[in-house]
């Protein structure tokens, strides 16, 4: 949808083309046969209005510019996110872009750049070709190419990128007023955040596995959480470990706890540090795989939660990815402001959840499977094993907000999923996964309402599609349109015989 000033700009422009062309055809208009004195009346009208009107049709381009991109990537338009953050600013922010003009992408950017300068008047832009200009590069700090500095005040950030969502990015972190501090949680055997980010996979001596199947073997070193580490360092948060294991608080800074995939269990001790972090107010996120069987202490903490998390792993014949029916395809969310906007996601692999109505405590389902879904007891099993009663929708991702018991001194946020590995670097970055988890990671840290930019993660374009997509596609181009011209070359036959 085309903004509202851009519209007024192309209609000052065709307005422009328009009193142009009724001066030319008033031009061809004007009789010829006249006295010297009327044609030199005449002429200097017609001279001093053309010059008049073209003087103030420049004026009219220049104050309202318009920018028209046919690419069809849009390579030369900024981004929604990034015009979002930049209309939004309410205090001055200069960037000095050093590009390097032989690179195409860092001269798209300086495009970028100056179409959103006009946007806001406190944000402001310098470009600066760096190999012209290399003592202004030294003196602030630039060692290489198709850097942006970005100030505010006292404040200062470099930025190396071609992207305008790194420029926003930056703006972000510039002007964040507190530190932010995401809390890993380690000593279970959880994802590790410190990784190469490759994905998450185990091998075995003749199969490759993302399942239960792949536990009796070797587990590949240095997988995990990565990319989603890396992805709240650009949105200027932190990202640090903590263990419960030494006995200690979790600390107050901690904007947000996240267990990622526990492999041992959680102690009484673990589930009462956790207890009283969230009593306390904390916002944790517990992502708990299918074959991992909780304590009774972690389930009693989750159950004053108003949250059960079931046994068994999800399985749905409608709407999964490709022939794995217990890989999740979700568009069906719950009104939350962590949903908002969001596309398709998926879950590959993911066990049920319950919502337990609890006094104080509102509980939102997040993430919901198709009514066609059933349950099995493990990732092994075979549709044949389907547990008993009717299909129906799943709970896969929950969101409580309250006070966890009268002891409360605050109210806490937490969500719970039943699924762990759709945040892992295997999935991460594919459709809107990210999208939920940064999302969910805003809401816990009671930034909802900041301005959101999705950080850009580099990954090889592809095209996923869910079974009944799939189905549909099968359906067109494998019977419907072939039988559509055999059965026109039949009648064809039949009429000319």
């Amino acid at each position: 949808m085309m903004e509202s000033s851009e519209a007024i700009n192309i209609g000052w422009f065709f307005g422009v083309i328009a009193a142009l062309s009724l001066l030319f055809a008033a031009g061809l208009r004007l009789p010829v046969r006249l006295g010297f004195a009327r044609r030199a009346i005449a002429a200097t009208l017609v001279i001093g209005s053309a010059v008049g009107i073209v003087i103030l049709a420049n004026v009219a381009l220049f104050r309202h510019d318009a920018h028209l991109d046919l690419t069809r990537e849009k390579a030369f338009t900024p981004s929604v996110d990034a015009g979002n953050v930049i209309r939004g600013l309410s205090e001055p922010v200069e960037v000095a872009y050093f590009f390097q003009k032989q690179n195409p992408g860092a001269v798209a950017l300086g495009t970028m750049l100056r179409q959103l300068e006009r946007e806001n008047a406190n944000f402001r832009v310098r470009l600066i070709d760096a190999d012209q200009n290399p003592g202004l590069a030294s003196s602030l700090g630039v060692r290489t190419y198709n850097s942006a500095v970005l100030r505010s005040g006292d404040h200062r950030i470099e930025v190396v990128t071609t992207d305008d969502r790194e420029i926003a990015l930056g703006v972000l972190r510039l002007l964040r007023k507190r530190e932010v501090v995401i809390c890993f949680a380690s000593g279970n055997g959880e994802y590790d955040i410190d990784n190469f980010e490759f994905h998450t996979h185990f091998e075995g001596a003749h199969s490759h596995s993302h399942d239960a199947s792949g536990l009796a073997v070797v587990q590949m070193e240095q997988h995990g959480l990565g990319r989603l580490r890396r992805a709240i360092e650009k949105l200027g948060l932190a990202a640090r470990k903590i263990s419960f294991a030494t006995g200690q608080p979790i600390p107050e800074d901690c904007g947000a706890v996240v267990e990622a995939n526990p492999r041992t269990a959680y102690s009484p001790g673990e589930s009462e540090l956790m207890r009283r972090y969230l009593q306390r107010g904390g916002s944790a996120m517990l992502l708990i795989e299918p074959d991992y069987e909780l304590d009774e202490s972690l389930a009693a903490l989750l159950a004053s939660a108003g949250i059960k998390v079931a046994n068994g792993v999800i399985v749905d014949p409608r709407e999964h990815y490709f022939t794995d029916e217990q890989m999740i395809a979700v568009s069906n969310y719950g009104v939350h402001p962590i949903t908002r906007g969001l596309a398709l996601s998926f879950f590959p692999g993911a066990r049920p959840l319950e919502m337990i109505p609890t006094a104080g405590i509102k509980l939102t389902p997040l993430a919901l499977s198709s009514p066609e879904t059933y349950v099995i007891a493990d990732r092994l099993g075979n549709n044949s094993t389907a547990a008993s009663g009717p299909r129906a929708s799943r709970i896969m991702v929950i969101a409580a907000e309250g006070a966890l018991n009268e002891a409360a001194t605050a109210p806490f946020r937490l969500v719970v999923a039943g699924d762990a590995d759709f945040v892992s670097n295997s999935f991460f970055p594919y459709l809107a996964n990210s999208d939920v988890v940064l999302s969910a990671l805003a809401w816990l840290t009671h930034e909802e309402r900041a301005p959101a930019v999705k950080p850009p993660i580099e990954v090889l374009p592809t095209v996923t599609l869910t079974g009944e997509q799939m189905r549909g596609i099968f359906i067109v181009t494998v019977l419907l349109i072939p039988g559509l011209i055999a059965f026109a070359g039949g009648t064809m036959w039949w009429l000319r015989r």
